[in-house]
């Protein structure tokens, strides 16, 4: 075992992907795997996902699906947001299919497509609330007209609230995706529609549509208070690197914001902020160590933690579970989230590292 490891459970990825899939039956299914996979892995999420019953694949930029299709991945795959200079044509000669927001966008992927003699395949993206990119509906009719004469495969959208059960955004985003699609048919298009992300594709089968775009609930982690049969598929350990006996009065870490009541042993473990603990856990988090959850003293340094082990003999060398699906006990990427105020989204996109190995289960 390396000093840390982020462990990614293939098997679990493609339970969610089949049960995901399972519940928008009549959709195809996208998985998203933009930003390395979430930080599990674009290549090997995007291969086991596959095999679970995922169509499509969504990457954020043409550079991120580029690096699917050297990998030899071959379903098709929707690129999204491409800033201006990036090599598009490298992505059409691939059969990368694109997001178009703007007449800029259809321009730039026109030329583009000249470039790579290619016949570009468009997702026209309206904007229906988040304000990001997407065409604002008053320019809606100019761009539909004008993307008409290529390959117009589907329109699409974000929902900004669909994690928040009940919001009137989402019936609001919905009514204005039917309008843009009620443009597009008039103006002779007849394009598939895609605008459900997890949270939509858990919560709102109305709005499945023809395509599903599941992203962090494939990955194990439930964007709505509702119960669903996810399974973590990332965790991070670490081992004991060095044990040692200090008396009560001793403090530890950088300014001494811990000390001892009483005599303990503690276990030095060389994970820090450097390999993905965020030092916002400083004094907040706990390791799962030889059975028993055991807390964390002390700040959280560059390359290490220390951990609080009362009077129990610890052996160098023993598993630090940082954080896991919780089945035993452990701290899971959620809780983290929660004790730092932000989205397990963060946590889990922010572990890959150059000093922690990931490896495959």
């Amino acid at each position: 075992m390396a000093r840390s490891e982020v462990v990614v459970d293939l098997g679990a990825l493609r339970h969610n992907v089949a049960l995901l899939a399972g519940l928008a039956p009549s959709a195809d299914t996208m998985a998203v795997v933009k930003a390395d996979g979430y930080g599990h892995g674009a290549v090997q999420v995007a291969r086991a996902a596959l095999e679970a019953g995922a169509t499509w694949l969504g990457s954020c930029s043409t550079e991120e699906a580029l690096a699917l299709r050297r990998a030899g991945i071959q379903a098709p795959i929707l690129a999204w947001l491409d800033a201006p200079g990036e090599d598009l044509a490298a992505g059409l000669a691939a059969d990368v299919d694109m997001a178009v927001s703007s007449l800029s966008d259809l321009r730039r992927i026109e030329r583009a497509a000249e470039e790579a003699d290619a016949r570009p395949r468009l997702h026209l993206k309206i904007d229906t609330g988040l304000s990001r990119n997407g065409c604002q509906p008053r320019d809606w009719p100019a761009l539909v007209e004008a993307a008409k004469k290529h390959e117009v495969v589907a329109i699409w959208s974000h929902l900004a609230s669909a994690d928040e059960i009940g919001d009137p955004s989402i019936d609001l985003q919905a009514k204005r995706f039917d309008e843009a699609y009620e443009v597009a048919r008039a103006h002779g298009l007849d394009p598939k529609r895609h605008i459900a992300n997890s949270a939509a594709l858990l919560t709102r089968p109305d709005l499945h549509f023809d395509l599903v775009r599941p992203g962090i609930a494939i990955y194990g982690l439930n964007p709505v208070p509702t119960a669903h049969d996810l399974r973590p598929v990332m965790s991070f350990r670490s081992r004991v690197a060095l044990t040692k006996r200090i008396p009560a009065g001793e403090s530890v870490s950088y300014g001494m914001t811990w000390t001892a009541q009483t005599d303990t042993t503690l276990a030095l473990v060389p994970a820090g902020y450097a390999d993905g603990v965020p030092r916002a856990l400083s004094g907040r988090m706990e390791v799962l160590l030889e059975g028993r959850r055991r807390p964390v003293v002390g700040r959280v340094c560059m390359d290490q933690v220390v951990v609080d082990c009362g009077d129990d003999e610890i052996a160098e060398g023993a598993e630090v579970v940082l954080f896991g699906d919780g089945r035993r006990g452990e701290p899971t990427a959620t809780e983290w989230a929660e004790l730092t105020g932000t989205i397990d989204y963060e946590i889990v996109c922010g572990m890959y590292r150059p000093r922690v190995r990931r490896i495959y289960t």
